[in-house]
């Protein structure tokens, strides 16, 4: 019996939320939102550039060393016999580390090691690095 009434219920249930209504939903919206949401997606599109500017990949680690000119003739050096690659300075206190290119795939990074340990014969290995995508010329003049 308890069965039997629980079932007619859930029917009569089904039946009434079945029924719809045929007229039709008028939505009047201000234009200004659809500003707003452009204006939203621009700011979202600059604030997330950088962040899909840097990937994970692979750099040589050139110069180890706490001595600045060294560093400093090291990176000229190699600006000089590989104009094509990117050189970064970084100063880790108390070391000057020189990194250089910006790879994807550590199989690039290897195919450059061997001209580059012919200029630097010891310390250049192949590291894992944060690189950027499209590198900035002016941004890898740092001193």
């Amino acid at each position: 019996m308890k069965n039997l009434i629980a079932i007619l219920s859930l029917l009569i249930c089904i039946q009434s939320f079945g029924q719809t209504d045929t007229s039709s939903v008028i939505v009047h919206k201000d234009a200004r939102i659809d500003m707003l949401v452009k204006k939203q997606v621009e700011i979202n599109e600059i604030t997330t550039r950088n962040a899909r500017r840097f990937v994970p990949g692979f750099r040589i680690l050139v110069v180890n060393t706490n001595d600045r000119n060294k560093a400093l003739s090291a990176k000229s050096k190699l600006y000089q016999q590989f104009p094509d690659l990117t050189v970064y300075l970084m100063y880790q206190a108390p070391f000057y580390k020189l990194k250089a290119g910006n790879f994807k795939e550590r199989k690039d990074a290897d195919d450059y090691l061997p001209n580059i340990q012919r200029l630097f014969p010891t310390g250049v290995y192949v590291v894992r690095d944060t690189i950027e995508v499209n590198p900035d010329p002016s941004a890898s003049e740092k001193p």
